[in-house]
């Protein structure tokens, strides 16, 4: 696809899963994941019936490209609502076309909107390219604070 096309983001409901599986597919993929398209949209299915994400879906000339998923949670020392973008994905096919910065502003905007104080995300290490759109576009890293994980 032609860098200058135009990207519309727009949030996703229950009626989109036929176009979020396979892009949710593709994006578990591209870590390492199986492909395993029921239990996809089973996962996603649940988390839109039960409104325990949000989710958001870039198209280009109406085919989907990526996708970014927020999750609800809160801060305690803030007393405040935050989200915590789990999920962000553009098709390989169509990275560096704005796609990725028109997701987030989509999600920053949508935090803004219903009162959230931020939005938290977590990348690896060795993603710098991810790090750098997020630098980009003003999110800052964070210094202060270790994350730790147990698995269970």
């Amino acid at each position: 696809m032609e860098k200058g096309a135009v990207t519309a983001v727009r949030q996703a409901s229950i009626a989109d899963l036929d176009i979020l599986a396979p892009q949710f597919d593709r994006y578990r993929q591209f870590y390492g994941q199986a492909s395993e398209s029921e239990r996809i949209r089973k996962f996603l299915r649940d988390r839109l019936e039960h409104h325990q994400s949000v989710i958001f879906v870039a198209l280009r000339e109406g085919a989907p490209i990526g996708f970014t998923q927020l999750y609800p949670s809160f801060s305690s020392l803030g007393l405040a609502r935050i989200f915590v973008l789990n999920d962000l994905f553009v098709d390989p096919a169509t990275r560096r076309t704005g796609a990725g910065a028109a997701l987030l502003e989509a999600a920053a905007d949508y935090a803004r909107g219903v009162g959230a104080t931020r939005l938290v995300l977590s990348t690896g290490l060795t993603n710098t390219t991810a790090q750098a759109l997020y630098e980009k576009l003003g999110w800052k890293r964070d210094t202060e604070f270790c994350t730790y994980q147990l698995g269970l």
